[in-house]
């Protein structure tokens, strides 16, 4: 039986030629590239030029920071008066990289420093009220939360009842209940905050920091700030992409021992760094002892004194990767057959999934790839002693946190963004939660919505590409969130070439437009493969990648989509 194959909507953007040739004149890109600009918003030549420089000399003055001058003031106090310092982290990627970066910072000023990063199945995300007792016996006077911290108010209430002053350097929505009552806090999403980026990551924040008490960035703490800001999925605009561009090329050439180590363990040395290699081989890594036990391995990874302390560490690091990758497999086979059996896509919009003893610490994973098979958005739910702890993972047009919203009182606790979420939920609510998430939906989702659909940045003759053109796209990387790689389709083009399968999955053919003839690749595609035959006709939508695997380099179609031509 033939594959079913998922029609994907194509949404190929209209081109403005006045402005593309505007830009094109004015930045003296190929016009491709200018209209790739349009695209992602960018139409102005200064905003142009600041996107293809990434020039770090454009980083925004960082006492445009609400409490910037607050916090670099009472630092500057720790420093005279020789207190001790708790840098109190998050578990994930950023707040592991912005912990160990702070570390650095503080303690290369002669900060005496130590750190607090909580453990995720006994502690929970985020600054706990425990702490506060934690820090006192420690003789702690200043406590600096990164990566959470902006919806503590409790938690900062009990730390202030110690007497220990917290700064807060965080990059998530602020409680509409109000900020807690910090001695400082920064945040760019805070409403009273004018700075002009939006979007860092806290390990962007930690180097803002570091600007003003060192005068710049150094270089060094650029590779911790390019893995912090790819593994947080924050868009690669404004400063983020200049931290990147900078940043990653550094990666492969490292100073920091534990980056290093957990770079060969992965055997990724000598390759050209790009985010994939931050987002799905090293990040997953550091994620691993947060998801599997406590994360303070990960951070001791990073603050490594020496390569052989370093490589323990990492090996470490790689064996609770196994373990999650373990964990994850059987989670997500479990939870595909119960989709299978149990769910009826006709009644339910909403995949809500819930059972026994799921580990808590891959539910996001399981989710985002439930979400993406499926096309609908996903709550992944683990049952102990009769609550639930839940990940979710929307689709565009089903925002998460207002559907949450929508069932506030039959939630112990939520919160999120459009896209992503978590939440807890007594057992005798699931029955009316999954109803009520299904009925959110009835109204917002209609069929089109449950299609997944490619935004296509250009439709172009196959004979217009060239080297050249492929070499000056890649000018527009780093690609990820905000900046995704450019995306063409081409039409009515004949297949020269039988598929030839590479791999499980792949496929591999050579198309033509009567002018010109280029090889074609498909990962994960090779359920099209009867559809390629010689003498077809197709349109092909894809990323212009260049092949130079054992050759000189010619142009390559990595493709995302396939149909036949309407004639």
């Amino acid at each position: 039986m033939p594959a079913v194959l998922t029609q994907k909507i194509w949404q190929v953007r209209h081109p403005d030629p006045l402005l593309q040739v505007h830009l094109s004149n004015s930045l003296k890109v190929h016009p491709l590239i200018a209209q790739v600009l349009i695209n992602r918003g960018i139409v102005s030549v200064e905003e142009g030029e600041s996107f293809l420089s990434a020039d770090i000399s454009r980083l925004h003055d960082p006492f445009l920071l609400k409490d910037m001058d607050k916090v670099v003031a009472r630092i500057k106090q720790a420093q005279a008066n020789k207190e001790k310092v708790l840098v109190f982290g998050d578990y994930d990627v950023d707040g592991v990289t912005s912990s160990a970066l702070l570390h650095k910072l503080l303690s290369g000023l002669g900060i005496q420093v130590s750190n607090h990063i909580p453990h995720r199945m006994s502690d929970g995300y985020g600054l706990n009220e425990a702490i506060g007792q934690i820090a006192k016996d420690a003789g702690i006077k200043l406590l600096i939360a990164v990566d959470c911290g902006i919806t503590a108010v409790a938690e900062v209430d009990v730390l202030n009842g110690f007497g220990i002053d917290v700064i807060i350097l965080d990059h998530h929505e602020p409680s509409p209940e109000g900020l807690p009552k910090a001695f400082a806090i920064v945040d760019p999403k805070r409403h009273d905050c004018s700075y002009p980026f939006k979007h860092l990551a806290s390990v962007g924040l930690v180097g803002k920091l570091a600007q003003v008490l060192l005068g710049k960035i150094p270089v060094e703490f650029l590779d911790l700030i390019a893995m912090g800001t790819i593994a947080d999925v924050v868009p690669l605009r404004g400063e983020n992409r200049i931290f990147v561009k900078n940043g990653l090329p550094l990666l492969s050439e490292t100073k920091n021992h534990g980056i290093s180590a957990l770079i060969d363990i992965a055997k990724i040395r000598g390759k050209k760094f790009k985010p994939y290699y931050v987002g799905f081989i090293l990040g997953p890594r550091i994620n691993a002892t947060g998801r599997m036990g406590s994360a303070h391995k990960s951070l001791a990874l990073l603050l490594s004194p020496d390569q052989a302390t370093a490589f323990g560490l990492a090996q470490e690091l790689e064996a609770h990767n196994l373990d999650r990758q373990r964990l994850q497999k059987e989670v997500i086979e479990e939870a595909m057959l119960m989709i299978e059996s149990g769910i009826n896509f006709k009644e339910d919009k909403v995949i809500v999934l819930y059972k026994e003893g799921w580990h808590k610490g891959v539910l996001g994973i399981v989710a985002s790839r439930v979400a993406e098979t499926y096309y609908r958005p996903t709550i992944i739910i683990s049952m102990e002693d009769g609550i639930g702890t839940a990940s979710a993972r929307s689709i565009e047009g089903y925002h998460l946190n207002e559907a949450l919203q929508s069932c506030s009182e039959i939630l112990e606790t939520f919160g999120g963004h459009k896209l992503a979420a978590g939440l807890t939920i007594k057992e005798h609510n699931l029955v009316d939660f999954r109803r009520r998430m299904n009925e959110f939906a009835k109204d917002i989702l209609e069929i089109r919505n449950l299609v997944p659909s490619l935004n296509i940045d250009a439709e172009i003759p196959l004979s217009t590409l060239s080297l050249n053109v492929a070499q000056l796209i890649d000018g527009l990387e780093p690609y990820g969130e905000g900046n995704p790689s450019p995306l063409f389709c081409s039409r009515q083009l004949v297949v020269k070439s039988p598929p030839q399968m590479m791999g499980k999955d792949t496929i591999k053919f050579w198309v033509t437009d009567g002018q010109a003839s280029v090889s074609a690749v498909g990962f994960g595609m090779a359920k099209y493969a009867d559809m390629v035959r010689p003498g077809a006709q197709l349109d092909l939508a894809y990323e212009l990648t260049i092949d130079d695997w054992n050759k000189s380099p010619t142009i390559q179609l990595k493709l995302k989509d396939i149909r036949e031509s309407q004639s």
